[in-house]
C-alpha cells in the first residue's frame, strides 16, 4: 500500500463522532512529533506516519505506514506494525483499550494515559523503521 493524494485534513473534517475527531486531532500532533513526518493518507481511512519495508519468510513483502491511526465508528485504531505483544507492560498501565494482533483500540484518548501511549508509539516506529522489518504482527512477543 502507498499514500495516497487524498487530504488527511479533510478526512479527519469528516469524522462525524466528536471524540473521535478530537482524538484524531490529538493523535495526528503526537504521531507527528513522535515520527518527525507530516501525515498522510494511506488508503480510504487510514493516516499514517513515514514508511516502512517489510519482508516476510514467506516471501512476502511491501512498504506500509510506519505508524498510523483510524477514526474508526466503535474506536480509534491505533496500528502498531511490530504487534501489540511487545508492549505487554506499557499496555497495563495504558488505561481503558482493548487489541487486536497489530492493533489498539481506543474509545476515547481522555481515559488513557497518553505518556504511556507515546512510548509504545515511538518504540514500535523506531523498530519498524530500523531496517527492513521482518516480524508479522501476530507473531510478536506476548
Amino acid at each position: 500500500m502507498e499514500p495516497t493524494a487524498a487530504s488527511v485534513s479533510d478526512f479527519i473534517d469528516g469524522v462525524t463522532s466528536p471524540t473521535r475527531k478530537r482524538d484524531a486531532h490529538t493523535l495526528v500532533d503526537l504521531m507527528s512529533r513522535i515520527t518527525g513526518k507530516e501525515p498522510a493518507m494511506w488508503g480510504p481511512t487510514i493516516v499514517g506516519f513515514g514508511s516502512y519495508h517489510y519482508k516476510y519468510a514467506s516471501g512476502r513483502e511491501g512498504d506500509a505506514a510506519a505508524a498510523g491511526f483510524s477514526p474508526r465508528k466503535a474506536a480509534t485504531t491505533v496500528y502498531l506494525p511490530d504487534g501489540v505483544g511487545a508492549y505487554t507492560a506499557q499496555l497495563a498501565r495504558l488505561g481503558t483499550h482493548t487489541t487486536g494482533a497489530g492493533c489498539l483500540y481506543l474509545k476515547d484518548l481522555s481515559k488513557i494515559d497518553l505518556g504511556v501511549l507515546e512510548d509504545i508509539i515511538t518504540e514500535s516506529y523506531q523498530r519498524v523503521t530500523a531496517g527492513t522489518f521482518g516480524q508479522r504482527a501476530a507473531d510478536s512477543d506476548s
